[in-house]
């Protein structure tokens, strides 16, 4: 019979349990050549605004062990062209989307939720207040009163799902969670990139034209497993982790700390079909562990 990968985020039916990282995948077409797309449980497309934003100067990513910089600062052409342009090409496809939203004020990221709403194809809203790269989106997550805003403000505009996604580039990130489901979100999505830098000691300069950029790829994977652990003993509702997953075993490990879906960012960047292979390698899991049913192991890990 096979096992049940198949999990819910709030109203969102998802096939599997996995999803893609905002900004690492683009808005599908990059990745639809190498696999088809109805195969992942959900789409989570890069940052959409609700005017075009053109990003910061080059250089904006640059590799470091086990991770990369990236200081992009949520380029993209608006939220009018992603539902004109890009959301088209997504319907073709059985597969949840959720977009990922971005704006300078709060009104802003209201108003995009507002467009968003009721329009075929979008299955969710991700906010996203921690950008590292935006300075306005890393001070809405900054705080547990300036993310209840947030939320507040979209949960208003829209009956879709929202999943809030957390900054670890703050001082208590469970206090922040509990702050964006009291406000009105139905999930949680963490973590976000850590702020870093680097440095080229041959030129005494920085790598990155915007100084500093989000650390993502395995190098954060601890302090995201802890994260997800932390958040999920606070929380009662789904949490999406992510942070550093390149395998099947990376994301079940996300699972037993509590959460009930994962996301596959920087591992796109080196291998295109990242995901498939993160779905399968859970699957083999459980195949191997003797559970029938993905959601059995969410929060399961063991003290002793």
């Amino acid at each position: 019979m096979g096992v049940n990968l198949a999990v819910k985020i709030g109203k969102i039916e998802m096939k599997n349990p996995v999803t893609v990282a905002s900004g690492t995948f683009g808005f599908g077409k990059e990745i639809a050549d190498f696999y088809d797309l109805s195969h992942l449980g959900a789409i989570t497309v890069k940052g959409t605004s609700l005017h075009p934003w053109l990003g910061n100067e080059y250089p904006r990513t640059v590799e470091t062990p086990s991770g990369m910089l990236n200081a992009i600062g949520l380029q993209n052409d608006g939220v009018d062209s992603f539902i004109s342009d890009k959301l088209p090409f997504l319907r073709q496809y059985d597969v949840p989307v959720i977009v990922n939203v971005v704006g300078h004020t709060v009104e802003e990221y209201a108003e995009v939720a507002t467009r968003l709403d009721g329009v075929e194809g979008v299955a969710g809203i991700e906010i996203n207040i921690s950008c590292p790269n935006v300075k306005s989106c890393m001070v809405f997550g900054a705080t547990p009163e300036s993310t209840a805003e947030v939320v507040r403000a979209v949960r208003r505009r829209t009956n879709l799902t929202l999943i809030t996604k957390l900054s670890p580039n703050t001082g208590d990130i469970t206090a922040v969670a509990r702050a964006a489901i009291d406000a009105g979100s139905d999930a949680l999505s963490l973590i976000n990139t850590l702020l870093g830098t680097a440095i080229n000691p041959w030129t005494r300069t920085f790598s990155l034209a915007n100084v500093t950029g989000g650390l993502s790829g395995p190098a954060i994977k601890p302090v995201a497993l802890r994260m997800v652990y932390e958040v999920a003993q606070v929380v009662d509702v789904p949490i999406i982790g992510m942070g550093g997953i390149m395998n099947g075993l990376d994301a079940v490990e996300f699972m037993l700390a509590g959460a009930n879906a994962v996301a596959v960012g920087t591992a796109n960047f080196v291998n295109p079909r990242a995901a498939i292979e993160v779905i399968d390698g859970i699957a083999q899991y459980l195949e191997a562990t003797g559970f029938e049913d993905v959601n059995d192991i969410v929060g399961k890990v063991r003290r002793e």
